[in-house]
């Protein structure tokens, strides 16, 4: 049997991360991450997995973020019974991550039927249950960072800390084919954090690979070096610009690692009196049990031991029940809430986004990155309107980004993390857009890698290990998802956009008169085509 991987997601985008090798002695994944972003890259949750979960011997597992694990449910439920290999930290988090992202699927999925059976349409199920959710936790197997484990006869690994959040590992991977004399060295990155991160050492690794598969998420970008007197500052200015007008400051949050970075410097901020004391509320009951595993490994982080404690901080206020969320509707200026998703897709952010962003003196801080077709994104690149929860929503609040506290490296931090690698026969891409990948390519072959060896695939393509050669798609079927899709807001957003837009037009139309005018031209248009 020859010794392939297949890109089952994260290739020519950021989410949903898997890939799946096959060996003569084993078939596994590393990573088993759930699809965010437009409509149509999402609905890939919903189909069956291009693999037979009952034969998956192992997954190999290098972060709690739920683009690499959200999936690990939906594998346990459609037959996967063997060992998911990660770190304590990964563990820990994924033991109530997992749960909060089945309750998600299962609220959503009663939503949606609901207006499917209004509409007379057929049901649909979740991608999984939290029962799903709960079961597959047994599977979980805790490693220690830096020490070989056999996984599979011939096949071991290692785990390396990734900087990038509690517990995330870059994973090295060895494995020795019948007949061989030298097994075969691969490494997978996971994600990479940047240099002097918050709570994080700086990510390493082991050198002298066959096969590097490297993220590219930030490829191409390059942030300016900020140490963590400077990152304050930039919060700082955000934030009393944002109450100086008069509202309150949202922050849509990545309930992991962001969220407690952000709580940490607002704290630090409001006791040195860069800021003013304003009510801080944390209303993610994701986040709240996050900053609570942040709290048990404080021995594993950097800082953490001389910032003030997250937990029973008198200026936090958490608000875990949906009436504690709603009741700070009432307070109409002077706030900071932070809230989940991180790209507004999800969530409490949304109903907050719903309360907000029609009002001229409140403050939106995006703090992540925003993918293609998420709200998020509209939200970052101008959207004057948008749709929240089917309702149509003016955007006249202040959106405002900073990038200091990325969980990613950027380009000249990963083009640096390759090279200390090197040597190394092929150089894969992986977890990022089209042009963050190639942007990452062309600085990688101006070092001196040669450009034939450097693999920028797509999904459910297939690498041949052995000759390091790339098979496009699947010979057999079509793709999932087309390349294009994945790039730029789907028909779902279009859709979205044009009804925004006709109900614009007729808002603008004079009279009634006119307002009839537009109507008999678009039903003109929906005949014609």
């Amino acid at each position: 049997m020859s010794l392939t991987m297949r890109f089952c997601g994260a290739a020519g985008t950021v989410t949903g991360s898997c890939y799946w090798l096959t060996t003569s002695q084993a078939s596994f994944l590393v990573d088993c991450g759930m699809f965010q972003g437009n409509k149509t890259l999402q609905a890939l949750n919903y189909e069956p997995f291009p693999f037979e979960a009952a034969e998956i011997d192992f997954v190999l597992q290098t972060h709690a973020h739920i683009d690499h694990s959200g999936l690990l449910p939906k594998l346990y439920a459609s037959g996967f019974r063997g060992a998911v290999h990660m770190t304590s930290g990964t563990r820990d988090l994924l033991s109530f991550m997992l749960a909060d992202s089945a309750f998600i699927q299962e609220m959503e999925t009663e939503q949606l039927n609901r207006r499917n059976a209004r509409r007379g349409r057929p049901q649909v199920a979740p991608a999984y249950t939290k029962a799903d959710a709960a079961e597959c936790l047994r599977l979980f197997r805790a490693v220690d960072y830096e020490r070989w484990v056999e996984a599979s006869p011939g096949i071991r690994f290692r785990l390396w800390n990734a900087g990038h959040i509690l517990g995330s590992a870059s994973i090295e991977l060895e494995i020795l084919q019948e007949g061989q004399e030298k097994p075969l060295r691969l490494l997978f990155s996971g994600d990479i954090g940047p240099d002097h991160k918050l709570f994080h050492p700086d990510p390493e690794a082991s050198s002298d690979f066959d096969d590097v598969i490297c993220e590219s998420t930030y490829g191409g970008r390059a942030r300016t070096r900020r140490n963590e007197e400077e990152r304050r500052e930039i919060l700082a200015h955000e934030v009393r610009a944002a109450l100086q007008a008069g509202g309150n400051l949202l922050i849509p949050s990545f309930a992991v690692e962001r969220t407690q970075e952000l709580l940490a410097d607002l704290t630090l901020l409001e006791q040195s009196g860069a800021i003013d004391h304003a009510p801080v509320f944390l209303d993610s009951p994701l986040a709240i049990r996050a900053t609570e595993v942040f709290e048990r490994h404080a021995r594993e982080l950097e800082h953490l031991s001389r910032q003030p404690h997250l937990i029973d901080n008198p200026n936090i206020r958490f608000t875990e029940t949906v009436d504690e969320s709603k009741a700070i509707n009432r307070i109409r200026g002077g706030a900071i809430i932070l809230a989940a998703s991180g790209m507004c897709d999800a969530g409490r952010i949304r109903h907050h986004l719903r309360q907000h962003l029609w009002r001229p003196d409140s403050t939106v801080l995006l703090v992540g990155y925003q993918a293609p077709g998420t709200l998020g994104r509209l939200l970052s690149d101008g959207a004057s309107e948008v749709t929240i929860q089917g309702e149509p929503v003016k955007v006249r609040a202040r959106i405002r980004e900073i990038d200091v506290y990325s969980g990613h490296a950027d380009h000249g931090e990963l083009v640096d993390w390759i090279g200390d690698r090197m040597p190394i026969r092929q150089l894969i891409l992986t977890h990022g857009d089209p042009e963050a990948g190639a942007a990452l390519r062309e600085a990688v072959v101006a070092t001196g890698f040669a450009a034939d060896h450097v693999v920028l695939p797509q999904i459910d393509d297939v690498f041949d290990l052995e000759s390091g050669r790339l098979v496009p798609g699947d010979r057999r079927k079509a793709r999932r998802v087309e390349p294009d899709v994945i790039v730029r807001p789907d028909w779902h957003n279009d859709a979205a956009q044009l009804l925004l837009d006709i109900r614009e037009e007729i808002d603008r139309a004079a009279d009634d008169r006119a307002r009839k005018v537009v109507i008999r031209r678009l039903r003109r248009a929906l005949e014609e085509s």
